[in-house]
Parts: C-alpha cells; structure tokens; sequence
C-alpha cells in the first residue's frame, strides 16, 4: 500500500479527493490537511510515502511546505496538486523538489498513475505543465551541451523529459539499465539536480527537451 497525505485549504476538495483516494486500490489515505503547516507536521506524525499538495493555501503555502518536506530526505515525495498552472506555480513547485505536479482536473486514473509513478522514484508531470514550463523557460536550439554533458547524456535527459523509466530508455537506446543508471546518475551530478522531477526542468531550461 501507498501511504498518502492530503493537504487542501478547502474543506470540500478534501472531502471529495479523501473519497476518491479511498477508493484507489494500493493506496491508504493516512491523513488530510488544511494548510501547509499542518502538512509538514502530519507528514511527521503520519510517515506517508506521497503528499498531494495544494499550493495556495494559508499560513504556509504549498511550495513552502514542499521546500520542507524534501529537505527531510528521500520521504516523503510530494506531487503539486492544484488549479494553477501559470509559470511561477509549475517551476516554484518543482523547483522546492516536488516530485509531481497536476492539475485538479486530472481524473482518479492520472491520479493513481501519478502516485504510484512518485513513490517509486519517477516523475509525473502533466504535459499540459511541461508545455507550460517550455513556454516559460526555453531557450535557443542550437546551444552548446550545458554543465559538461555528453550527447548520450543530452539524449537521455531528453528522454527523461519525456516521462520513460530506465527501462524504457534502456530500451530505446538499446543498451542495458545499467548503462543507463550510470547515465542518470551522471546527469544529476552534472545538473545539479535531486530527482528526476528537476531534471525535467533543467531540461526545459536548457532547450533539451520539447
């Protein structure tokens, strides 16, 4: 089961989400709460693997609070779940170390799928975001590799953005997971980057994906 936290200001989007996380299979709703703080401090009672967080929300809003959380560790891992996908929300959020970001017309299938794909370690950003992260930050094709990577890494990278596993890179590039680990691990040292949600960004950033 995926342990899960809900943090919504408006009690009816609680409610309503609460049921419907309920209803998932392999996901256990721990707990739910009203702001940002009470977040982080349910996240520390409550030990979830995924917090669903909405952003604007009082006394400490969303990003804040997803800045906090990621600076705990590895857990819990935390997807932007709100009404807003203008530039300074998607990047502001990612860039705090959510793992995810959707918006709250995705339905209970993108939902799961978001979930479950960050608890394992992936991203889940949906691509009406990225379009709004490219829009917002890309940058003249045609530019030099940034930080020292390689083509193969540029390449993989790309593919990173385009939301595949290490498996499916792997198989697209025809070369083992292992190969492609080494790749990742290259990337994010090179990058900067924590997890595979800011390298998405970075990616955007630097005209390496679209």
């Amino acid at each position: 089961m995926i342990r899960v936290l809900l943090a919504d200001d408006q009690r009816v989007v609680r409610e309503g989400l609460g049921t419907l996380l309920g209803l998932l299979d392999g996901i256990e709703l721990v707990g739910t709460a009203a702001d940002g703080e009470e977040a982080v401090a349910m996240a520390a009672r409550h030990d979830p693997d995924v917090v669903l967080m909405d952003l604007r929300m009082p006394r400490m809003d969303g990003i804040e609070a997803i800045r906090r959380l990621a600076a705990r560790g590895e857990r819990p891992r935390t997807i932007a779940l709100t009404t807003y996908a203008d530039d300074a929300s998607v990047l502001g959020a990612l860039r705090a170390g959510a793992r995810g970001y959707l918006t709250k017309d995705v339905g209970a299938d993108d939902i799961r799928a978001a979930v479950e794909a960050v608890a394992r370690g992936d991203a889940a950003i949906d691509p009406s975001v990225q379009r709004h992260v490219l829009a917002a930050i890309a940058t003249p094709a045609g530019l030099e590799l940034p930080d020292g990577l390689t083509p193969r890494e540029a390449e993989v990278l790309a593919l990173i953005a385009e939301g595949l596993t290490n498996a499916e890179i792997a198989d697209r590039l025809v070369v083992s997971a292992a190969t492609v680990k080494s790749h990742v691990n290259h990337i994010f040292a090179k990058a900067g980057v924590r997890d595979r949600a800011q390298a998405v960004v970075y990616a955007y950033a630097n005209g390496l994906a679209g």
